[in-house]
């Protein structure tokens, strides 16, 4: 029966960390850049748009121009999210051995 009080001791405290772990992805904030810093879009932790910045000298260009540079810094922001979570994610999960987990984003 101790083996079984191990399993659930350990169950807890993986449930500690990841809830420490979700509270701490809350506060990641990324920043994607295109067009050589022309447009900057910032993220939080649950990939919802916090601000964006647009340069004025992109908003001469072409309209079509601007709208793929905001896409690109979405996108590039939304890759630096993933690995900033992940990396969360693994600092709570590690050393408990959770084959194939992953990250929902």
């Amino acid at each position: 029966m101790t083996d079984f009080t191990k399993i659930m001791d350990k169950a807890k405290e993986l449930e500690a960390k990841m809830r420490e772990s979700q509270e701490s992805i809350k506060k990641i904030r990324v920043e994607g850049i295109s067009g050589a810093n022309s447009v900057k879009v910032i993220l939080d932790g649950e990939g919802n748009m916090q601000k964006i910045e647009i340069s004025d000298e992109i908003l001469k260009d072409n309209k079509s121009i601007l709208e793929d540079l905001i896409i690109a810094a979405h996108n590039n922001a939304k890759v630096k999210l993933k690995s900033k979570t992940s990396e969360e994610i693994s600092k709570a999960a590690g050393g408990f051995g959770i084959p194939g987990f992953k990250w929902p984003l």
